[in-house]
């Protein structure tokens, strides 16, 4: 189900969000004027946003360029830091053993991704899978983001954590 009506918020008990790109996605919250709504939903029900737009918009900071956020997770986010869209790739994450303890064996394999997670939010964050050792999974509390496309390979472990948090 899309939502886009500020009621609509009430009916659901999580959220997924896989569109692409932050800034039109800002423009859209604003003029929806939903921007304040998401804010709210993620303060008591899980969010899930993959891939590169969700983390840019759920990040604590964000930079190259600067940009507003939501601020849900505690992570700095680069954008477009492995390149832009034409530069995406197909390859093999990092996952750290709390990932492998909880999910499934699968393949690895993910794809396409551009800002990179880092710096901030050490306390409360979980970093459940890397990419050249930068955070590309990344847990924290009723939260998930991942800075590439799970959506793309028929690797179902992402997903499923976050049906967990339903």
């Amino acid at each position: 189900m899309y939502v886009r009506q500020r009621e609509q918020f009430r009916t659901i008990d999580g959220l997924g969000d896989s569109r692409r790109e932050s800034t039109t996605m800002l423009k859209l919250l604003h003029s929806d004027g939903l921007m304040d709504t998401l804010a709210e939903f993620g303060r008591h029900k899980p969010v899930f946003s993959a891939p590169c737009a969700g983390a840019i918009l759920m990040a604590t900071e964000v930079w190259n360029p600067a940009q507003e956020s939501l601020a849900m997770m505690d992570i700095a986010v680069e954008r477009n830091a492995y390149g832009r869209q034409i530069d995406s790739r197909v390859t093999v994450l990092e996952p750290e053993p709390e990932f492998q303890k909880r999910t499934a064996p699968a393949s690895s394999r993910q794809s396409s991704f551009a800002p990179r997670s880092s710096g901030a939010g050490q306390r409360r964050r979980k970093v459940l899978a890397r990419y050249a050792g930068d955070p590309v999974l990344v847990e924290q509390g009723r939260h998930l983001v991942a800075t590439f496309h799970p959506e793309l390979t028929a690797d179902s472990r992402v997903h499923a954590l976050f049906l967990e948090k339903l």
